[in-house]
């Protein structure tokens, strides 16, 4: 690329500064404030000068690993979709059911948003806050208000922090430990029903172990050890459905009438009766109506060491309630690779399980997630009796549904979060297309 000698003065500069933000922390560690410089004005052209049509993104700390893949800073990904979106899902959970923890965090670089929710949940009440800023100029720094994520040591332990804030009496500090490694999944493609379009093209890895750290619940605290309490994350990126207000300008796509469809994702946390940790996980979806069907089955047992037995095919059996649509129990029923097959008792521990509609998971009372609320914005709110119909079609069936898995073939028994959604009507199971809901 050539510059212009003004150009090359400018940036051998010592007013050009490069600044990096540490992401790596450790629980107690001290988060500071991180400023920098305002951008220079922008300037007219020069009758003299030459400008290039494109300029590389601003450096950022990453740009000093050896991981780019792109012809560009790591200020911007490769492609300009407003969908684009970083994405991180945690919870943490007390294997007696009694309370959990709920997280998440996006990054929209097409969109300069970052936006987060914690929340926690009791029973059949849950606490909310909310939070989305700007995201440049601190394109490194994840943390939006009162919420806060840390890397204490990648691939193995991460940190969610919510500090005490104005809006709802909770905070946490809470570091999930995997027992085994992350595993990646399958890339996800969601293609339009015309079949012309590409909704969502994500890709996703998950991450189950057990968690440490504190809880705040109305001047309450309550200490998270990894023999009482359990957790799980997801980091996913791509393009992703439902980012921003919904468009319309585009020709509507709604649901047929007559479809009906599940969908189970669950990650949890198993003992062996030896004593030893591993890995379950479960991804099962099917949607179906007047002459069409389409679905994905998959799932294994993840071990410690990164090995994993592949499940070929899941068949549910679970039973949920019609009116709120939460999850009674069942079993689910695993074909191994070789053909032989397991089966997992899922049960509710408790009532306790959060809403992640109020994180903005299929949108909440007119906002979105990814949506620009300003440079800082911060709410949330406390929502009792979540299990109520009026409450939980204003939330959403989509949740962290605390459950206890039992392997009847060798006894292994664990805690985890069931995320589900059962849509339309399902005789064989007793729900009807009337008390459907999203």
């Amino acid at each position: 690329m050539l510059i212009s000698p003004r150009q090359a003065e400018r940036a051998q500069s010592p007013d050009v500064q490069i600044m990096y933000v540490n992401t790596f922390r450790r629980p107690g560690d001290r988060v500071h404030e991180t400023t920098r410089q305002p951008d220079p004005p922008l300037r007219r052209f020069d009758d003299d000068e030459e400008l290039p049509m494109t300029k590389p993104g601003p450096l950022v700390g990453a740009d000093e690993l050896l991981s780019h893949q792109i012809v560009d800073t790591f200020a911007r990904v490769g492609q300009s979709d407003r969908s684009w979106t970083e994405k991180i899902w945690a919870m943490a959970a007390a294997r007696d059911g009694t309370l959990s923890v709920a997280f998440g965090l996006g990054k929209y670089v097409n969109r300069d948003v970052m936006d987060a929710f914690a929340g926690i949940c009791r029973g059949t009440e849950q606490w909310t806050v909310r939070a989305s800023r700007r995201l440049a100029p601190h394109l490194e720094l994840s943390e939006v208000g009162p919420i806060g994520y840390d890397i204490t040591e990648p691939l193995r332990r991460t940190r969610y922090r919510l500090a005490p804030n104005d809006i709802v009496p909770i905070s946490f500090d809470v570091e999930i430990e995997g027992v085994a490694p992350p595993a990646m999944e399958e890339q996800e493609t969601h293609i339009s029903r015309s079949r012309s379009r590409i909704d969502a093209d994500i890709i996703r890895f998950h991450q189950s172990g057990v968690a440490r750290g504190w809880v705040e619940v109305e001047g309450e605290r309550t200490d998270l050890d990894d023999r009482g309490w359990v957790g799980a994350r997801d980091r996913s990126w791509g393009v992703r459905y439902e980012v921003g207000r919904p468009l319309d300008d585009i020709e509507a796509t709604p649901v047929p009438p007559d479809t009906s469809g599940m969908f189970v994702w669950m990650p949890v946390t198993m003992t062996r009766p030896d004593g030893r940790s591993f890995t379950l996980f479960v991804y099962y979806q099917r949607y179906e109506g007047a002459g069409w069907s389409t679905g994905s089955a998959r799932g294994g047992i993840e071990l410690p060491d990164g090995r994993s037995k592949p499940f070929r095919d899941v068949i549910p059996a679970l039973e949920f309630r019609d009116d709120n649509r939460r999850l009674v129990g069942g079993t689910i029923r695993a074909v191994m690779a070789d053909g032989s097959e397991r089966t997992y008792r899922v049960e509710p521990v408790s009532t306790t399980g959060f809403h992640l509609g109020t994180g903005l998971y299929g949108g909440f009372e007119g906002h979105h997630q990814g949506e620009w609320r300003g440079s800082l914005h911060v709410d949330g709110e406390h929502i009792e009796r979540c299990d109520t119909a009026e409450v939980a079609r204003r939330l959403h069936q989509h949740r962290d549904c605390i459950v206890r898995v039992e392997d009847l073939e060798d006894g292994s028994t664990g805690v985890g979060a069931m995320q589900s959604n059962v849509v339309g009507p399902h005789p064989a199971m007793g729900l009807t297309a009337e008390a459907s809901f999203r």
